[in-house]
């Protein structure tokens, strides 16, 4: 029997059941249709962080960023980049420090960037600076 995975939409945050065989065939929100992965990081509120980090099956790597931070603006290509590589197995979501003052506080950010991977509601692993795509992927691959 084929074990389903609950795969959080990155546009309207809808938790979506996706059988766990056809993840890389991507799929489609049962509720806004949209395509469950979108190949970027997703913005993250703290409404929506909640329903993806409590509901989705998936690792979540979030890069908790402010727009001027230089070392945040400098990893962001590489970030999108890992977004789109390692979809459908990870989900990478960003969370402006800035805008989301409460989830800073709340998770005691005090440097940016900060990533922080969240598995089964809870976070995982944690690495704070600036990384390059290469080595961010295996820092996800490693702590996932």
């Amino acid at each position: 029997m084929n074990k389903s995975l609950i795969v959080v939409c990155p546009h309207c945050h809808a938790p979506n059941r996706v059988p766990e065989d056809r993840l890389a065939a991507g799929g489609a929100c049962g509720k806004c249709k949209s395509s469950l992965f979108a190949g970027k990081p997703v913005e993250l509120d703290a409404a929506s962080f909640e329903r993806h980090i409590g509901r989705s099956d998936l690792p979540i790597v979030v890069d908790f960023w402010a727009p001027w931070c230089s070392p945040c603006r400098m990893m962001a290509p590489a970030f999108v980049q890992v977004a789109g590589e390692l979809e459908p197995h990870y989900q990478l979501a960003k969370v402006n420090t800035e805008d989301q003052q409460e989830l800073a506080a709340r998770f005691a950010i005090r440097s940016i960037p900060t990533l922080a991977i969240f598995r089964g509601g809870r976070e995982i692993a944690r690495q704070s600076g600036a990384m390059d795509a290469a080595s961010l992927k295996r820092w996800i691959q490693a702590n996932a």
